[in-house]
This record gives C-alpha cells, structure tokens and sequence, in this order.
C-alpha cells in the first residue's frame, strides 16, 4: 500500500472511530459555555498532539453554527482558519455523487439493482470486476469487490500529484488487480467504485457529473459555498480557505495552488463545514432524496470487522456514538485536507483539518477526533 493510502487510513480510523470501544463524550457541566471550552481543549489537543497546522470543528444545531478553530491556516504567515473555511472534501465528494445517483434512481433513469454494463458497456471488464454482475449498488456501497486503484498508485512526491491521470487509466489500474471478492459478498472501501459511478451518471444524463451534482444537489439547497471545481481550468480554492499541507519526500509542502483530486468522481468537490452540515442534516431528513431513495441510502452492508463498527449505506455510514443517538456521515482524506461529518436530521458536527495527521492520537483506547466529534454530537447545548 502507498504512503499516501496508510496515512488516508489513519484518518479515516481517527475520525469514523475505528476502535473496539464506542466512543465516549467528555463530560461537562452541561451549559453551553462549558461545552464549547470542552470542545475548545479537545481541538487543541488534537493539533497540538497530532503535529497538524491547523484544524476547524462547526457544530450546526436547530440554525445556529458554532465554530471553533485551532493553530494555524497558513504556516508562512501565521493567519489562522477564516471563519467560514473552504476545503477539499475528498470522499465525502462522494456523498454527493451516490445522492445524484440515486436522484435518478428516482426518475427511473437507473435500476439500483441493474447490472453496470447496462449504463456502461464494456467498460468493466478484466480481473477486477465483470459489468454483467456488478450492480450500481455494488458499487456505491463497496461490495463490487473492484479494488482501489491508489493501492497501484505512486502520488508520494509532489511531482506525481502534478501529474494527472485520465479517468480511463486510473479504472484500468483498479480493474487489472485480481478483484478482492465476488460482488455483493463482502465489503471493500475502493475509490474505482465512484470514478464508475460518476461514469455512469454521465453516460446516462449526457451531461457532466459536475453540472449533475451542481443542479440536483448543491444548488436546491442553495449550499452556497460548495461546488464542484471545473478542472484543470480552477487550481485554487475559490473562497476564504486555510493552505492545505502534506508531507511529501520528508518535507511539508504547501498544496494550495493546484486540485490534488484532479476534478474526478471520488474526491472533487470543495465546501464549508457548515455546507456539509446542511446537507446531511437535509439528506437525512429526506430533503434530498425521496423517502424510497433515502431508505436505500440507509440500508447498510454488515462489515466483518470487528474494529470498525460503522456500517457502510450507499455514500453513506451508520456511526456510533454514546448517546444513542441515529448518527450518520461520510469523512475524507487527501494530500492537503481531510474532512468528517456526522449528523442527525437535526444536528451535525464537522471536523476538518488542513495536513492529515501521520500519528493517531487517543483518549484512552479511543481516537481524540472520535471523543471530540462525539462530544460535539452527543453534549449538551
């Protein structure tokens, strides 16, 4: 597995709480104030311990967002996160893309339990996967047995980041890997998954999965500070955004002028915290999708690992937390920023950060990102 790969899984361990034991929200004394320097120390400490620049949590609840930031948005010359930050979303991109596909799902333009070749002839074919039995579902929830193609992926050095690849190559280096199980067997997070799905969203609407996304998604929510760049044209961030960090070849270097996602379908898209608080509180409150559409966004796959207790939807997951609470959310992790949301349909907490952490850090037996995201959640305001 690539650097790149272990550090984007200690990420996601760190913020999807990855760990035998639920997590546990730091107690307070219940007021509001309190809460907040709760979450204030616990921020701290995660910036601090983890060696990052910088990180932002937004609590969204009943209208209100609540923002807390630590260290710093640029290391050059000291300014910290703007109040409202953009950042590169990563896989939570992918949220997004599978709420689209099931838009049309919807519409009656796709069958959820249609084999791919229907939408993408020929397509999906060699060692990895075979389009005549792989479902769109397998391939929004990550039971097609497709492998990743960042596992054959060298993007360690800046210059390979610099470097993008067509689509067309990346599902070639994903589909000629022997396929990790037979699909709908099992369960195998693989970002060739959605570079299909996105695939297929074009194939079938004639129009680019940017523009789909844009106006079935971000626009009717009026999510005004999130979009989908339009690469290569658009390298940097739009809005007021922190400097994205990653340490590449034994060095930190800045990433804050040009798209490390190359504009794919796995990991595109740029948004606030409190942006992506909307749309999963929206998303689960069946303000996105029909009521049919959201149930099969919610069924979940069962996981057979016993250190990850959450459970895989259709670009979505079921998280647990401490307060018994119906939690759902997606996280993501790239050279430059990792972001992770977790929501009720009326309350959603999101943490980011502008360098991905290179060492976990725990409350105990639990990641420090799970306490505080379950704290922000489950604490009382």
């Amino acid at each position: 597995m690539r650097r790149f790969a272990m550090i984007s899984a200690l990420m996601v361990c760190a913020a999807l709480m990855c760990s035998v034991s639920s997590p546990r929200a730091v107690a307070d004394t219940g007021s509001a104030d309190a809460r907040t320097g709760t979450l204030q120390r616990l921020l701290d400490r995660l910036v601090r311990e983890s060696e990052i620049p910088g990180a932002q949590l937004v609590i969204t609840e009943r209208g209100r967002d609540i923002r807390l930031s630590s260290g710093v948005g640029n290391l050059a010359t000291g300014e910290p996160f703007p109040s409202t930050a953009q950042v590169r979303i990563a896989s939570v991109t992918k949220s997004f893309v599978a709420a689209t596909a099931l838009l049309l799902v919807a519409e009656n333009k796709v069958e959820l339990d249609a084999p791919v070749q229907r939408y993408l002839p020929g397509v999906v074919h060699g060692p990895g996967g075979d389009g005549n039995v792989i479902t769109v579902r397998n391939l929004l929830q990550h039971t097609s047995g497709i492998p990743d193609y960042l596992e054959k992926l060298d993007i360690s050095t800046e210059a390979a980041l610099r470097n993008p690849r067509p689509v067309e190559e990346l599902l070639r280096l994903g589909l000629d890997q022997p396929a990790r199980f037979a699909p709908g067997t099992d369960y195998g997070y693989s970002n060739t998954n959605y570079l299909l799905a996105g695939e297929l969203i074009e194939r079938v609407t004639g129009r680019s999965l940017r523009e789909e996304v844009t106006d079935r998604v971000i626009e009717p929510l009026a999510l005004a500070d999130t979009y989908w760049p339009d690469f290569p044209r658009e390298q940097v961030i739009r809005g007021p955004h922190p400097h994205g960090y990653a340490i590449l070849e034994g060095k930190r270097v800045d990433l804050d002028d040009f798209d490390p996602s190359w504009g794919l379908a796995d990991g595109a898209m740029v948004a606030t915290p409190a942006d992506l608080n909307r749309y999963f509180t929206s998303l689960l409150s069946a303000r996105v999708l029909p009521p049919t559409q959201l149930t099969e966004m919610q069924r979940t796959f069962p996981t057979p690992d016993p250190n990850s207790p959450r459970a895989p939807g259709l670009g979505l997951f079921h998280l647990p937390n401490s307060c018994n609470l119906e939690t759902w959310g997606h996280d993501g992790a790239f050279p430059g920023y990792g972001a992770v949301s977790i929501a009720t349909t009326d309350r959603a907490a999101t943490l980011i950060v502008n360098q991905l952490p290179e060492k976990l850090v725990t409350e105990g037996d639990v990641p420090l990102a799970s306490v505080l995201l379950d704290t922000a959640i489950c604490g009382k305001s």
